[in-house]
């Protein structure tokens, strides 16, 4: 797959896939990694330990502490794909040290909730 580097690291884990933008600051739960925002598709799911595969983060730029609070309670996902770097996402995840990349919207399309995949962000790849 084709992707932009954004934050580089490497994570191997399953995959949580939305269609839906998520916004960290009042939509996930910063203790336990529960999406908490009842409109959302994700209602009720963990981002803990998952490739979050999303389209891009909507909201305040203090969802980027949001993010580090998930990874600081332990309940941050291992990293995450998504459409559009937002500056949200991109400082939440460099401040946190979990890899961000930026797929092309066939690639992301084609990516399954439950699969099993390696990011890895310091080759530029999905695996």
């Amino acid at each position: 797959m084709n992707i932009k580097i954004i934050v580089r690291g490497k994570a191997k884990g399953t995959v949580l896939y939305t269609r839906h933008p998520v916004n960290f600051l009042g939509g996930i739960d910063k203790k336990t990694g529960q999406v908490r925002d009842r409109n959302h598709d994700l209602f009720g799911k963990s981002i803990r330990d998952k490739i979050l595969v999303f389209p891009n983060g909507v909201g305040s730029s203090v969802g980027a502490y949001t993010i580090y609070s998930l990874k600081y309670n332990k309940s941050a996902p291992l990293a995450m794909v998504c459409l559009k770097a937002d500056i949200t996402t991109a400082s939440g995840c460099a401040i946190s040290n979990i890899p961000l990349v930026v797929a092309e919207k066939k690639e992301y399309e084609s990516l399954k909730d439950c699969q099993e995949i390696t990011v890895d962000a310091i080759e530029g790849k999905i695996l």
